[in-house]
C-alpha cells in the first residue's frame, strides 16, 4: 500500500514539472498586473488560433494552454493558488469542488475578446468590421536584402479591463425603456384622426439595447479603446513597391463584429545618409525602376576627355561595383553604362520556373563637370595646346553644316497673314 502511495505521488510529481508554467507560457513575470496578463493573451490568442494555423496541431495545442493560464491567472483565488501550490495545487482546487475557472471553451473566452464566434473567417454570416489600410515605409537596401522588422499602428481594441462588456463588474442590464431591441415605435399625429408610427432609436440606451450602472474606468463604457499593437514585417528581397500585405482580422475590432483585415501598402523611405556603415553606401542614393537601379557618377573634365580613372561603387549588400576607363577613353556628358546584373533582386513571385536568382541592370549616368574658373598659366598651357590642334585638324562647324556668313534675305511676295 505504501508503495503503491509513493508511486502514485512519483508519478503526480513528474506530471506537475513537465506541465508548462503558466508565466512563462503567457510570456509576463511573475508580478504581472491584470492588464499585462489580459494583453498577453489577446496577443497569443491570435497569434495561435487554430483558423490562422490550418492542419497545425501543436498550435491548436498552444491556443488552447494559453486559453488555460488566462483562466487560471485572471482569477485572483486560482492564481493565489497556483502561485503556492503550483499546477497539482490547481487540480486538487477542481477536485475539492473550488470555484472554477470563468471560462472553460477556449474559443468561447475568443469570442469575448475579439467579437463573433470565436473564429476567424469570412462566412458564417457573421457581421464583419471594415478593412483598415495603413502605408509603411522602409529604406531601399530593406527592399534590396529582405527583412524581418516590426511596425505599429493605432488601432481600435475590445477593452481588455472589461472583456468589451463595458461594465466594470461585469453585469449589463437590458433596457426597460425598448426590451433589449434598441429602437422604439413611436407615434405621431400628423392631423386630427390621422397618425404615423416611426421608429427610432431608444434614447436611454442610445440605441444598443442594453445598460449599464457601473460603466467600465478603462473605457468609460464604450467597450473599446485605441490602443498602438505592433506587427512582424517580413520584407521579401525584391518585393516591388507598393505590394499589399494582408494580416488577417486585425483591423479594428470590437464586441459587435469580427475584425477586418489590416492591408500594409509597403513604400520605400526617402534615401537618407545613416550613423551606421550599412547605413553610409552609395547604395542608399541609388533610385529605382522596377527591377533595374539607377546612379548617378560625377566626372571631371580630365576624367571624361581623357580617361585613366577607377571609381568604386559600394552597394545596398556592401559589395563593390567597380567603375573604370582606360586612358585614353572618353566618355560624353550623359553616357549611360549599363551594368549587367547589378541591379535589384528579382521578387521569388516573378522569377521563371526553374530560376532560383535573378537580378535586374544598374544604369550607371556619367555627369561631367566643368571647372568655374582656370589659373591665368594653365588657360595659356591649355589654350596653346587646343590652338595647335585646331589648326590643324580643327573644321569649322558653320561650313560643316552649310550655314550662311550673312543674313537671308526673304521674298517680297510672300503671303501676309
Amino acid at each position: 500500500m505504501l508503495l503503491r502511495l509513493l508511486l502514485w505521488i512519483g508519478l503526480l510529481t513528474v506530471a506537475v514539472l513537465a506541465a508548462e508554467d503558466f508565466y512563462q507560457l503567457l510570456g509576463i513575470k511573475k508580478d504581472a498586473s491584470e492588464r499585462e496578463i489580459k494583453k498577453a493573451y489577446r496577443n497569443l490568442s491570435k497569434k495561435f488560433h487554430p483558423d490562422k494555423n490550418p492542419g497545425d496541431d501543436s498550435a491548436h495545442h498552444k491556443f488552447v494552454a494559453v486559453a488555460e493560464a488566462y483562466d487560471i491567472l485572471i482569477d485572483e483565488e486560482t492564481r493565489r493558488i497556483y502561485d503556492q501550490y503550483g499546477h497539482d495545487g490547481i487540480e486538487q482546487h477542481k477536485r475539492g469542488g473550488g470555484r472554477p475557472a470563468q471560462h472553460h471553451d477556449p474559443f468561447d473566452l475568443f469570442s469575448r475578446f475579439f467579437g463573433g464566434s470565436g473564429h476567424f473567417g469570412h462566412g458564417g454570416g457573421e457581421r464583419r468590421g471594415p478593412n483598415m489600410e495603413v502605408r509603411v515605409a522602409v529604406p531601399l537596401r530593406d527592399f534590396y536584402n529582405g527583412r524581418q522588422t516590426e511596425f505599429t499602428v493605432e488601432k481600435q481594441a475590445v477593452c481588455s479591463a472589461c472583456e468589451g462588456s463595458g461594465s466594470e463588474d461585469g453585469y449589463v442590464e437590458t433596457c426597460d425603456l425598448c426590451g433589449g431591441r434598441g429602437v422604439r415605435i413611436q407615434r405621431q399625429q400628423l392631423a386630427p384622426g390621422l397618425f404615423q408610427q416611426v421608429q427610432a432609436h431608444c434614447e436611454k440606451c442610445g440605441g444598443k439595447g442594453k445598460t449599464i450602472k457601473h460603466p467600465c474606468p478603462v473605457c468609460g463604457g464604450s467597450r473599446v479603446v485605441r490602443e498602438p499593437e505592433t506587427h512582424e514585417l517580413h520584407v521579401e528581397k525584391g518585393m516591388p513597391r507598393g505590394v499589399r500585405i494582408t494580416y488577417e482580422n486585425e483591423a479594428d475590432e470590437s464586441p459587435d463584429w469580427v475584425a477586418g483585415d489590416l492591408v500594409v501598402h509597403l513604400m520605400d523611405t526617402e534615401p537618407q545618409m545613416g550613423q551606421q556603415d550599412h547605413e553610409r553606401t552609395d547604395g542608399t542614393f541609388f533610385r529605382r525602376r522596377g527591377k533595374d537601379l539607377f546612379w548617378r557618377e560625377i566626372l571631371s573634365l580630365r576624367e571624361a576627355w581623357m580617361g585613366d580613372w577607377t571609381r568604386n561603387i559600394t552597394h545596398l549588400d556592401g559589395h563593390i561595383v567597380q567603375l573604370s576607363r582606360k586612358r585614353g577613353d572618353v566618355v560624353q556628358p550623359n553616357t549611360v553604362e549599363v551594368v549587367e546584373n547589378e541591379g535589384m533582386p528579382i521578387w521569388h513571385q516573378q522569377l521563371p520556373d526553374g530560376v532560383d536568382e535573378a537580378f535586374g541592370n544598374l544604369h550607371v549616368e556619367y555627369v561631367v563637370v566643368l571647372p568655374d574658373q582656370m589659373d591665368k598659366s594653365m588657360e595659356k598651357e591649355f589654350w596653346s595646346v587646343w590652338e595647335k590642334w585646331r589648326k590643324k585638324k580643327g573644321v569649322s562647324l558653320d561650313q560643316e553644316n552649310k550655314r550662311p556668313e550673312g543674313p537671308i534675305k526673304m521674298p517680297d511676295d510672300h503671303d501676309e497673314l
